[in-house]
């Protein structure tokens, strides 16, 4: 059963307001066994815009569902040929600060795991280790027919080849590493097929629509249920596949903590709500607890 996309969400109830008290966010740090649950927010200053803030994406740009994708060659030709030119600056994007410190609190053994409802490989690049990517990667494709799994660039190498002089300027990058074209811009753009069974290839992420795995949803149950506390960091939890582990975390009764500038759908089941950007915040609190967050000294650790 597939879900239906949910791309906004407004509040029907007074939440309460945000603080910048980032107190209880070190307090359950320093305790340990803190999970992370990630969104595009931790992103934004890496230059990938989130979906829902206040220069979020989802203003201009209404991303591809599984639905349309599978069902008209029209609309792969047009995800493809803005992932493609997408991927040339979203492939460029590096870890910022605030995945810097997730990293830096897992290696100090603060965090019992990081889940990320971002298809970037940020948290990975930093140095998250055993990072559940939710929504899945773009670095991977997936053949609809096969199963195959393949390399992103290899598939760009093979696109460009198809694709000779493909060369428009977008007018934006969206979150799912969209860029955003004309119809005139896709023009006639040439989709590649699977190189072992000749069928359609999709970028191995879950889209707007689609159902995560439930494998990966109940590894992400027991990680809930096995940690301390559960940190978000830059989401609006708006979609049910971010929200449901906060409905869980609270009704254990596990402390929810989460760190995003506007109000989300999960701050009723919070302690708070901080309300500053997340590479301040993040490394203001790795300095209290005395963490290094920086590249020299984060190597220095792993040494």
């Amino acid at each position: 059963m597939r879900m239906r996309p949910t791309l906004s969400w407004t509040p029907t109830e007074d939440l309460p307001p945000g603080t910048t008290d980032l107190e209880p966010v070190a307090d359950a740090l320093s305790t340990g066994g803190v999970l992370v649950l990630s969104g595009a927010g931790i992103s934004t200053e890496s230059g990938i815009p989130d979906y829902r803030g206040e220069s979020g994406s989802l203003s201009r740009h209404t991303p591809m569902t599984y639905q349309d994708f599978t069902a008209s060659a029209q609309a792969r030709r047009r995800y493809w040929a803005r992932s493609h030119l997408g991927w040339r600056t979203f492939g460029r994007a590096r870890p910022n600060a605030g995945h810097r410190a997730v990293a830096a609190f897992g290696r100090h053994g603060l965090l019992s795991g990081v889940i990320t409802q971002n298809v970037d490989g940020l948290h990975q690049a930093a140095g998250s280790e055993d990072v559940v990517e939710l929504h899945g990667s773009l670095a991977r494709v997936v053949c609809l027919s096969c199963g195959a799994l393949s390399s992103r660039r290899e598939l760009a190498r093979r696109l460009e080849e198809a694709n000779v002089g493909f060369e428009p300027v977008a007018s934006g990058i969206n979150p799912d590493g969209d860029a955003d074209l004309t119809d005139e811009q896709v023009g006639d753009f040439r989709v590649v097929p699977c190189t072992s069974c000749g069928g359609i290839l999709k970028p191995d992420v879950v889209f707007f629509g689609e159902a995560v795995p439930p494998q990966r949803v109940e590894h992400c149950r027991k990680l809930v249920r096995e940690a301390a506390s559960l940190l978000v960091l830059g989401s609006s939890l708006t979609v049910m596949s971010g929200l449901r582990f906060v409905r869980q975390a609270a009704q254990a009764d596990k402390p929810v903590l989460i760190v995003n500038r506007d109000p989300t759908r999960g701050d009723r089941h919070a302690l708070a709500r901080v309300a500053l950007p997340l590479g301040t915040a993040l490394t203001t609190v790795a300095d209290r607890l005395g963490i290094p967050v920086d590249g020299e000294a984060a190597a220095r650790t792993r040494s």
